[in-house]
Order: structure tokens, then C-alpha cells, then sequence
């Protein structure tokens, strides 16, 4: 089956990012929105969907609203539920439409979305992925501009 959605614990993913908006504190709309940004261009490298939870408690000054103008989805839990919570619901509801990908480290949500058949990937392979994706993306860009400068002066 084809990868039809990737679901990323984004907390879990932070935690395991320092280097991501370096000296911000992991629960930060700072660090949010630059994993977010990341996971955008990250999508635009492999064209598979992203969608990245946060847990919401306590964070609901900084909550940014979900547009349509952002092509990763980003979902926060409500009062009385967790990110792990609606992971486990999208990694079943996904699961018909074809192979979904869980990204986390917490051990107990990777045993519970392999049993609805779900992949599931570490923080660390994951961001490994990612960087291996970024730059291929950015050595294609680099051979196309190439490409595209010699053509232009062998036409003048």
C-alpha cells in the first residue's frame, strides 16, 4: 500500500530536535512554528500529507489556528484528551485509505498504532529522513539552476 498520511507527535519531535529554533523552550509557538515550517518544506519534498499534533493544555494564548493557506495540518488536543488520543484515532481512521506513518518515541503509542497496522518511525530516523529529503531537494533545485543558467547564455 501506498504512505497516504504521516502523523507526527510534534512535542515528541521537538524533544528530539535541540537544534530546531535552537534556545526556544521545546513548548514554545517558536519551536511549534518553525517544526511546522520544516514539516512543510518536508512535504513539498516527498508529496505525502503531514499532519502534526500537539498536546493544547495550557497552551491556549499561543494555539494558532488551523487555515487553509498552510499545507500541513496542525491539530491540538482538547481538555480531557491527548495528542497520543487523536493520533490513535487518525492512524485508524487512515488506515482503510492505505499505510499510514506514526512518528514518536513514546513506546506505548508506537505498539498502539502497529496494532491498526500503522508504520511507525523514531524521532531520530524521522529527522534523518527529513534532512536526507531537504537535501536532495536542494541538490535537484541546485542541477535545475544549473541547467537553466547554461541554456540561457548558450542562447544569446
Amino acid at each position: 500500500m501506498a504512505l497516504v498520511r504521516i502523523l507526527v507527535d510534534g512535542y515528541s519531535l521537538l524533544h528530539n530536535w535541540p537544534e530546531l529554533a535552537e534556545g526556544r523552550p521545546r513548548h514554545s509557538e517558536a519551536a511549534r512554528d518553525a517544526l511546522v515550517e520544516l514539516l512543510t518544506h518536508y512535504q513539498d519534498a516527498c508529496g505525502t500529507p503531514v499532519t502534526v499534533f500537539f498536546d493544547g493544555r495550557g497552551s491556549r494564548k499561543t494555539k494558532p489556528k488551523n487555515t487553509a493557506d498552510k499545507p500541513v495540518e496542525v491539530l491540538f488536543s482538547n481538555a480531557g484528551q491527548t495528542a497520543d488520543d487523536l493520533i490513535e484515532r487518525a492512524a485508524a481512521r487512515f488506515q482503510p485509505y492505505g499505510e499510514v506513518l506514526v512518528v514518536t518515541d513514546d513506546m506505548a503509542e508506537r505498539d498502539t498504532v502497529s496494532a491498526f497496522g500503522s508504520s511507525v518511525a523514531s524521532c531520530d530516523n524521522f529527522i534523518r529522513s527529513i534532512q536526507n529529503a531537504l537535501a536532495d531537494l536542494q541538490e535537484n533545485l541546485n542541477n535545475h539552476n544549473r541547467s537553466e543558467r547554461n541554456r540561457f547564455f548558450r542562447s544569446r
